[in-house]
């Protein structure tokens, strides 16, 4: 199923004794475009800490009553490695969280969750972990020579859309699949230049991200956008309609 990022954004995390916060952000790979990271505020549980959890402990959605039921305890949690949420989030980081739980990182063999159509990257580092506030962080690590790939959902809604012509609206929402938390489409807002129209642009037509300049790069032109079918939120993206929107934008259906 597709959820809207936004929608997401502020569920419950309920752990098997109890809950330990809501969702605050999330942090794809900007070269997968899958998501990596839940970053949940634990609020006053932990004197307003945050913690970051893979989405492949998430159990259970409880839709109606906006909650995730995880596989792990409060004390767990608890007990996890704190994560600075002023800083990128290196790979050290990382590595100590999943050390921590005893689970086998995205990038090695014994863990990788599903694809679009994509394989992950390889000399992933120096994460980015926050909020706007947090981009100088970027620029800085960057300037470092790390490999910055996560890109944080909260950061990037807002910024520019980019086509191969010139800019075309900004990014307003993401749609993410439940089933392997991959980045499907971007909701794209170009009222700046066609009032009133959102349309979806599927992450496979999207390039860079120029975490500078505030603009995610598509290989399509602004005519390509222009003319594809207006978004509406009511209708369900099933598996047609996905088909369609590929084909529109000359991208090959992965068959299931």
């Amino acid at each position: 199923m597709l959820w809207h990022a936004s929608a997401i954004n502020g569920f419950a995390i309920e752990a098997s004794d109890g809950d330990i916060g809501t969702v605050n952000d999330f942090l794809f790979d900007d070269a997968s475009w899958h998501v990596r990271w839940l970053v949940v505020d634990t609020g006053n549980w932990l004197s307003g800490r945050k913690v970051l959890l893979p989405p492949s402990v998430l159990g259970r959605i409880y839709a109606k009553d906006h909650v995730f039921a995880v596989k792990l305890t409060r004390q767990q949690v608890k007990d996890s490695p704190d994560i600075d949420t002023d800083r990128p989030v290196s790979r050290q980081m990382e590595t100590s969280v999943y050390d921590y739980y005893g689970w086998s990182p995205y990038w090695g063999t014994g863990f990788y969750m599903g694809g679009y159509g994509y394989m992950p990257g390889s000399g992933m580092a120096s994460p980015y972990l926050g909020g706007r506030r947090r981009e100088q962080a970027i620029a800085d690590a960057q300037a470092d020579r790390d490999d910055v790939h996560l890109r944080s959902v909260e950061a990037v809604t807002g910024y520019h859309i980019h086509a191969s012509d010139g800019e075309i609206g900004h990014v307003e929402d993401f749609l993410v699949d439940d089933a392997d938390w991959s980045i499907h489409y971007l909701v794209v807002d170009t009222k700046n230049w066609w009032p009133g129209k959102k349309v979806l642009v599927s992450s496979r037509s999207a390039g860079e991200i120029d975490w500078m300049d505030r603009l995610v790069n598509l290989d399509v032109d602004r005519q390509k956008v222009k003319d594809s079918p207006a978004y509406d939120p009511t209708i369900t993206i099933d598996r047609a309609y996905d088909e369609k929107l590929l084909t529109y934008y000359g991208i090959k259906f992965a068959a299931a």
